[in-house]
């Protein structure tokens, strides 16, 4: 069952095509990483799927809902999450109050119950903050709840904003460069994280320059050039794809 498609999406910034008429489709469940070149347009195909920016052209549908012209927090309550490629967090707040800050799309509770402080808003605050622990839980850092975000390692950080980001409850989770600047042993542990998130119905697309990485975790591999789709398909049928040789490692003159 299809999850995410996009047909034909264009998106130029003057006299520069970022995406050219991609067409591609994500299925619910897999794990999708999107690879490429610096400048392939693979970040500017996320930021299109969540709204920060809007195609110029072509169609994207997510669960059967069109998400041409909508602003990106009406995408996140429909359901997909992300995280960035460069760390966006609150780094004065508390590890909890990043969390809790990605639970707010899900509150029901109005003005009004907020500053009566009705029995209705005090359950939903109790289980906000339950589902903040939980999450915080998930990616291990329940022990830092107090901590403010700014003080974790930088690997901790990246958990962080995933735990932020799962705090919306996703159907979809896009992860923008995961792994870039961690070490091995964090790597090796956010592996582990998104098998985890993976394994909760959650489907997961992602960028990542780590092809050791990529080639193990992911079900299927979309490959870009020069804002254009030019393989996709399983691990092993993309390392032997001709095209994906010659722009990853370029062409042999003979």
């Amino acid at each position: 069952m299809l999850i995410l498609s996009l047909a034909n999406v264009t998106k130029t910034f003057g006299g520069l095509v970022a995406v050219a008429g991609v067409t591609c489709a994500v299925e619910r469940g897999q794990i999708v990483g999107l690879i490429g070149p610096n400048g392939a347009g693979k970040t500017t195909i996320f930021n299109l799927i969540t709204g920060s920016i809007k195609p110029d052209d072509g169609h994207i549908f997510f669960s059967g809902r069109a998400l041409n012209g909508l602003k990106p927090h009406k995408v996140v309550a429909l359901g997909v999450a992300r995280t960035f490629q460069t760390i966006r967090l609150f780094p004065n707040l508390t590890v909890l109050e990043n969390v809790l800050s990605g639970c707010h799309c899900r509150l029901v509770s109005g003005t009004i119950a907020s500053l009566l402080r009705l029995p209705s808003q005090r359950q939903e605050e109790k289980l906000v903050l339950k589902r903040a622990m939980a999450e915080l839980e998930f990616v291990g850092l329940a022990g830092e709840w107090a901590s403010l975000a700014g003080s974790l390692s930088y690997g901790d950080q990246r958990r962080l904003e995933i735990a932020r980001a799962l705090a919306t409850e996703p159907k979809l989770l896009i992860l923008d460069e995961p792994a870039g600047g961690m070490n091995e042993r964090e790597t090796t542990t956010l592996m582990g994280l998104v098998g985890q998130i993976r394994d909760r119905d959650i489907t997961i697309m992602l960028i990542e320059h780590d092809m050791g990485f990529v080639m193990k975790i992911c079900h299927r591999i979309l490959v870009m050039e020069n804002g254009s789709l030019i393989a996709q398909g399983s691990p092993r049928e993309v390392q032997s794809d001709p095209r994906v040789i010659e722009a990853y490692l370029g062409q042999d003159e003979s």
